[in-house]
C-alpha cells in the first residue's frame, strides 16, 4: 500500500498540470428507470490521469451504462477499498453489483461477460 500512495504522490508531484488540467468526463446519467432497472450498480475506482480508467468512462458514457466514479487520489476512503478489500495496487477497479464481480483493469468483452453473469443471477 505505501509504494502505491508513494507513487501516486511522486506522479501528483512530477506532473501537477496533468492532474489539475485533466478532464473529467461526465457520469451518465441515472434519472432514465429504464437505465437504472438494465444495469447493477456499477463502481468504478479510477484517477483522472490513467488511460485505461479514461477508456471505461469513456465506454461506460458512450454506451449510456450508469456508474460510480470514486477517484481514489481524492477520496481517501476508495483508496481503502481498492487496496484493503479489493487487494489492487492499480486502477481501474471495477465493481459490478454489491460486489458480485470485481474486475481489475478495463477490458470491453470481459466487462460485458462479466455485467451479463451478474444480471443473469438476478
Amino acid at each position: 500500500m505505501r509504494i502505491l500512495l508513494t507513487a501516486i504522490l511522486a506522479v501528483s508531484l512530477l506532473a501537477p498540470a496533468a492532474g489539475a488540467g485533466a478532464e473529467q468526463l461526465p457520469q451518465s446519467p441515472l434519472g432514465s428507470r429504464s437505465v437504472q432497472t438494465k444495469y447493477p450498480k456499477i463502481v468504478l475506482f479510477s484517477t483522472s490521469w490513467c488511460p485505461h480508467c479514461r477508456a471505461a468512462k469513456e465506454y461506460f458514457t458512450r454506451n449510456n451504462i450508469p456508474f460510480i466514479n470514486r477517484d481514489v487520489e481524492l477520496d481517501s476512503a476508495a483508496m481503502e477499498l481498492v487496496t484493503g478489500k479489493y487487494k489492487s495496487q492499480g486502477v481501474p477497479v471495477i465493481v459490478i453489483g454489491e460486489d458480485a464481480k470485481v474486475l481489475k483493469g478495463f477490458d470491453q468483452p470481459r466487462f460485458e461477460k462479466a455485467l451479463d453473469e451478474v444480471r443473469k443471477k438476478k
